[in-house]
């Protein structure tokens, strides 16, 4: 595997994570820092791996140095996992989030009405 393919698929996580989760930031190590929450650990530490591959790839001394099976491992679990996420899905999921917990606040505010109401009228 040659750093060009390294850089390439580094580059393929980075654009997906940007695209599906959207993370900005230059390259994979940056969008990292940044979105690195809103990954599995075992995906964030695949695409860690897979950044600092990238990096080393830069050095011809540490390009001889990276295992490529570790590294295609670590694309395969990245794309996997990328390609499951829905763009704007977490912004739906906060929405409806939200909406869930102000109806249950206005039923339980109605509740404890009804009841005040109803023991104010029996004294």
């Amino acid at each position: 595997m040659s750093a060009v393919t390294i850089h390439q698929m580094a580059e393929r996580v980075a654009a997906m994570m940007e695209e599906r989760l959207g993370v900005s930031g230059n390259d994979l190590a940056a969008k990292l820092r940044r979105g690195k929450r809103s990954l599995p650990r075992k995906v964030a530490l695949a695409a860690q791996a897979l950044a600092d591959a990238s990096e080393n790839a830069k050095n011809p001394k540490l390009l001889v140095q990276i295992n490529q099976a570790d590294v295609a491992n670590s694309y395969d679990v990245c794309v996997r996992h990328l390609a499951t996420v829905k763009p704007g899905g977490r912004m739906k999921g906060l929405v409806i989030n939200a909406a869930a917990t102000v109806a249950l606040g206005l039923l339980i505010l109605g509740v404890v009405i009804v009841i005040v109401r109803q023991m104010n009228g029996q004294i």
